[in-house]
């Protein structure tokens, strides 16, 4: 296994797994098996990626950290290079959690700093600008979903949302810097590393802009972000002759 899916509820699991499946146009996507909880035997050999649907949205967020770093073990002893942390792409939380807490927990297991968050989709109408993230023309807070019986979002600036939920700073990549291309993407999230920032919101309104922050993730052991962040992520082992 290739790459490893931790989802943090079971529709969202199924449209990333569909993302990775389909992958780039006349390219294709990766082999791809969904599984509803974190499986007890091997993975198939022939499976290229491993989406793991838990039920963890709007649990405890001790719980979801528990769900998701069993789903991790799991995954990294499949052999995964990479895992994706999956939440919705509006970004479903209180201000205690579960994104914040859960991509903590996963970034500290390995090692890692300078982490995408990208809930973008704007396949759905999800879009993330200057940090703050659209329901098709509508700032988030404006949308309805300030309405969630569960998880209202109250505030469409997800960088200040999600600093209510975790332990180290947040940081920002601008849509200026993903439109200078993957490569200067991806020195704005080393330089957010080296300032000791864990997360990374980055801005995307366009799959195009998925495209260039998936090359920029190629080597990174840890992203964030809705279906969307994995539109180019399968054409990253495909180049490298890892699937084909």
């Amino acid at each position: 296994m290739l790459l490893g899916v931790i989802a943090d509820d079971f529709t969202g699991a199924s449209d990333i797994a569909n993302t990775l499946a389909k992958g780039l146009p006349g390219q294709g996507g990766l082999r791809t098996v969904q599984y509803l909880g974190v499986p007890r035997d091997k993975a198939a050999a022939e499976v290229e990626a491993g989406v793991i649907a838990l039920k963890s949205r709007s649990i405890e967020p001790a719980s979801a950290i528990e769900q998701s770093l069993a789903a991790l073990h799991w995954l990294l002893e499949q052999g995964c290079k990479q895992i994706v942390f999956k939440y919705c792409s509006t970004f479903d939380s209180t201000p205690a959690g579960n994104i914040g807490p859960v991509a903590e927990a996963l970034a500290e297991e390995l090692g890692v700093k300078g982490v995408i968050a990208c809930p973008a989709f704007p396949g759905a109408g999800r879009t993330v600008y200057q940090g703050h993230l659209f329901v098709k023309d509508e700032l988030l807070n404006e949308s309805g979903l300030q309405n969630h019986p569960l998880n209202p979002m109250t505030d469409a600036d997800i960088r200040r949302w999600l600093r209510l939920q975790t332990t180290a700073d947040v940081g920002h990549v601008g849509i200026g810097v993903v439109h200078q291309g993957s490569a200067a993407v991806e020195e704005a999230l080393a330089e957010n590393a080296r300032q000791g920032r864990t997360l990374v919101i980055v801005d995307a309104i366009t799959d195009d802009d998925l495209v260039a922050i998936g090359h920029a993730a190629a080597s990174h052991r840890l992203v964030t972000g809705g279906s969307g962040i994995a539109i180019g992520l399968a054409a990253n082992f495909i180049e490298q002759g890892l699937a084909s």
